[in-house]
């Protein structure tokens, strides 16, 4: 399976990623399992964001909130390795449901997607999605 995301969008989640630095930067993407439409910030609230993120828990549920009113389906999310690969780590794979939404993550000028569900090859959460840009 792959998904498409735009030059554009995947620039921008870069920008935002580089500007916290050394900080994880974290948001939610926006679209469906075959395409990323939008992408949205959201606070990193962890107690350690150097180290790891949590997404402002008001953000999400106001987006869950948009969604159930016609706004804007929640693809998945999206954060930041500052001093790592695009690779999910363990902590990621023990924060992640199994309910298939895409994970994004960015590592300098790299950028991997990945898909949460039970069972899969890294950290028995994700499996690699495909990612088309342009």
């Amino acid at each position: 399976m792959e998904c498409r995301i735009s030059t554009s969008l995947l620039d921008a989640i870069r920008r935002e990623s580089a500007i916290v630095a050394p900080r994880e930067a974290c948001g939610l993407l926006f679209g469906g399992p075959a395409e990323i439409t939008d992408w949205q910030v959201v606070e990193n609230v962890a107690e350690n964001p150097e180290r790891r993120f949590e997404i402002a828990p008001a953000a999400l549920f106001a987006a869950l909130r948009a969604e159930r009113a016609g706004g804007p389906r929640i693809a998945g999310y999206w954060h930041s390795h500052p001093s790592g690969d695009a690779t999910p780590s363990a902590t990621d794979a023990a924060m992640a449901a199994a309910d298939g939404k895409l994970w994004l993550i960015v590592a300098g000028a790299a950028a991997r997607l990945w898909r949460a569900e039970e069972g899969g090859p890294v950290h028995g959460r994700f499996r690699e999605v495909g990612v088309v840009v342009g």
